[in-house]
C-alpha cells in the first residue's frame, strides 16, 4: 500500500510543478488559437483563391482534394510564424533589458569610488 501512496504523491508533486501546469494552459491557448487561424486562413485562402474556386465549380478551398491538406499546411505555417514574431519580440526585449541592466552603473563600485573619492579629499584638506 505504500509503494500507490508514493506514487500518488510523486505524481501530486510533479503536476503542482509551475512547468506542467504552464504548459498545460499553453496547450490550452494554442488549442484556441489554432481555430483563430484556422478560420482567418480559411476565409483568406478562399477570398484570395476565389477566381480560381469559381473556375474550378468549387465553394471553399476545403472542397478541394487536397483542401484540408492546404489548409492545415497553411496553418501550420501562420502558426509558426506568429509563434516566430512572439519569440523574437521576447528575445529582443531581453536584449534589451540586458543592455540597460548592463548600462546601469554598479552600485557597489560607485559606492568604493566615492569613498575614494572622499578619502583623497580628506587627505588633501589635512595636509
Amino acid at each position: 500500500m505504500a509503494r500507490p501512496v508514493a506514487f500518488l504523491t510523486s505524481f501530486k508533486d510533479f503536476i503542482s510543478k509551475g512547468n506542467v501546469v504552464d504548459l498545460a494552459i499553453a496547450v490550452i491557448i494554442a488549442g484556441a488559437f489554432k481555430e483563430v487561424i484556422n478560420s482567418v486562413v480559411t476565409l483568406i485562402m478562399t477570398n484570395a483563391l476565389q477566381p480560381a474556386l469559381e473556375k474550378a465549380n468549387v465553394d471553399s478551398i476545403a472542397e478541394l482534394p487536397a483542401g484540408l491538406v492546404l489548409v492545415a499546411l497553411i496553418n501550420f505555417i501562420a502558426i509558426a510564424f506568429v509563434c516566430f514574431v512572439i519569440v523574437q519580440s521576447i528575445e529582443a526585449a531581453k536584449r534589451k533589458k540586458k543592455a540597460i541592466e548592463q548600462s546601469k552603473p554598479d552600485p557597489q563600485a560607485q559606492l568604493a569610488a566615492a569613498m575614494t573619492h572622499l578619502a583623497e579629499v580628506i587627505e588633501t584638506k589635512s595636509l
